[in-house]
C-alpha cells in the first residue's frame, strides 16, 4: 500500500481525508489533484472571532435607567463607547421616535458620499429661490437679493447643521436625489430601524393636520393655519405622528451609527473629519447635552425638536459624539419622542446624561491609571 493510501485510510477513519487530502496536495486516488482545487476566491479561510468587548459598566446603566424611569413622557437614551465597545440603552431605546432635525444628519451624510463617489463637489454653485422656502427655522430666508440665494453646496451644508436651517437642508436633499437617495444610503450602510421622512414641508404639515401649499412658507402663514384647525383635527394629527412617526429612528440605532462614523465605516477620512467637526461647531441646543461638557472634551451634535400642541412636544431630540482628552468617544443618543416636561427639565436629563458618562470614563481612567 502506497503511503499516500496509508495517510488515506487513517483520515478517512475520522472523516476528514477528503479535505484534508485535496489540502495536502493528493486526491483520493494517489493522483495530483490540481485540476480539482478551487478557484482561489472560493478557497474557505478561518475567520478569528472577533475581539472581545469590554463589558458595559454597571454603574452608567444603573444612572442612565434611573434617569429615565424619573422622566415623564416617551423617552430613550443610548451611549456606545467607540472605542470600548460597549452599550447601554435605557427602556424604549429601541423604539422609533421622531427625529425632527436630527435627521439632516443623514442627509449631511448622503452629501458627503455624493463627493466622496465623485459625483458631487461641496464647491458646486446651488441657489436657494422662493419656491425653496420651508418653513419654521429658515435664516437663509434673509439672504435672499430679489428672490434669490446663490451660494455652495459647503455653504448650505454648513447651514443645514449648525443652525439647523431647514430651507437649506431641503434643497440639499434634493441636490442628491430625494428621500429615496438617503434611504439607499442608509441601507447600504446596514444603518437599521431609523426612517427617512418625506422632508420638512410634507412632516411639518401632515403633524399638523393641513395639506401642504406653497404659500404657508412666507412669513407665519403656516402657524396662522395650523391655528384655524379644529382641535381634534391637531390632536388625532399628532397622536397619530407620535404612535408612528415617518421620521422615526431608534436612539440606539442613532447612536451605533454615530459610532460607525467616527471610527470611519461610512465615509472617507476626509469626509468623516469635516462631518464631525462641522458637527462640533453647531450653535443649537446649548444648553442641552453641550450644557454639560466639561472643559477640555469635544462634542459634535445635531439637535431636533417638534411641533407643540398644548403642553406636549413631539420630539426634543439631541445626538452627538462626546471625546474625551485622551481620546476616547462616545456616542449619545438622547430622544424625547413625546412629553409635558419643561425644557429646563428637558434639558437637565441631557445634561445629566452628559455627567454620567464623563464620570464612568473618568472612574475606569483612574483605575486603569492605578
Amino acid at each position: 500500500m502506497s503511503t499516500f493510501s496509508t495517510l488515506e485510510r487513517a483520515l478517512t477513519l475520522t472523516g476528514l481525508a477528503p479535505a484534508l487530502l485535496i489540502g495536502a496536495g493528493v486526491h483520493q486516488d494517489g493522483q495530483s489533484p490540481t485540476s480539482l482545487l478551487p478557484p482561489a476566491y472560493r478557497t474557505s479561510v478561518p475567520v478569528p472571532p472577533p475581539a472581545p468587548r469590554a463589558a458595559a459598566p454597571v454603574g452608567l446603566k444603573t444612572s442612565i435607567d434611573t434617569l429615565r424611569n424619573r422622566f415623564d413622557g416617551l423617552a430613550g437614551i443610548a451611549v456606545r463607547s467607540v472605542d470600548g465597545g460597549w452599550s447601554v440603552d435605557s427602556a424604549d431605546a429601541d423604539r422609533r421616535m421622531p427625529q425632527q432635525s436630527v435627521s439632516k444628519l443623514w442627509v449631511a451624510m448622503t452629501v458627503l458620499d455624493a463627493v466622496d463617489r465623485g459625483r458631487i463637489t461641496l464647491n458646486d454653485p446651488i441657489t436657494i429661490t422662493r419656491a425653496d422656502l420651508t418653513l419654521f427655522h429658515q435664516p437663509v430666508a434673509a439672504l435672499m437679493k430679489d428672490g434669490v440665494y446663490a451660494t455652495t453646496v459647503r455653504d448650505l451644508l454648513h447651514r443645514a447643521l449648525t443652525m439647523s436651517d431647514n430651507t437649506c437642508n431641503d434643497r440639499l436633499l434634493r441636490y442628491v436625489g430625494g428621500p429615496e437617495a438617503v434611504r439607499r444610503f442608509l441601507s447600504g450602510h446596514d444603518i437599521d430601524n431609523v426612517r427617512f421622512g418625506p422632508g420638512e414641508r410634507l412632516l411639518q404639515s401632515k403633524t399638523a393636520g393641513l395639506e401642504w401649499k406653497q404659500d404657508y412658507a412666507m412669513g407665519r402663514a403656516f402657524e396662522a393655519a395650523r391655528a384655524k384647525l379644529p382641535l381634534g383635527v391637531r390632536q388625532a394629527a399628532y397622536q397619530s405622528y407620535v404612535a408612528d412617526p415617518i421620521d422615526g429612528a431608534a436612539p440606539s440605532a442613532i447612536a451605533a451609527a454615530l459610532a460607525k462614523l467616527k471610527r470611519g465605516a461610512l465615509l472617507s477620512p476626509q469626509s468623516t473629519s469635516y462631518l464631525i467637526g462641522t458637527m462640533q461647531s453647531s450653535k443649537t441646543g446649548p444648553q442641552r447635552m453641550r450644557g454639560a461638557v466639561p472643559v477640555g472634551w469635544s462634542f459634535g451634535h445635531k439637535t431636533g425638536t417638534g411641533q407643540n400642541l398644548l403642553t406636549r412636544t413631539a420630539g426634543y431630540n439631541d445626538v452627538g459624539l462626546l471625546t474625551a482628552p485622551d481620546g476616547q468617544s462616545y456616542a449619545i443618543a438622547i430622544m424625547i419622542g413625546d412629553t409635558q416636561r419643561t425644557i429646563p427639565e428637558r434639558q437637565a436629563l441631557m445634561q445629566a446624561v452628559v455627567r454620567a458618562v464623563v464620570a464612568t470614563h473618568d472612574t475606569r481612567s483612574a483605575t486603569i491609571a492605578r
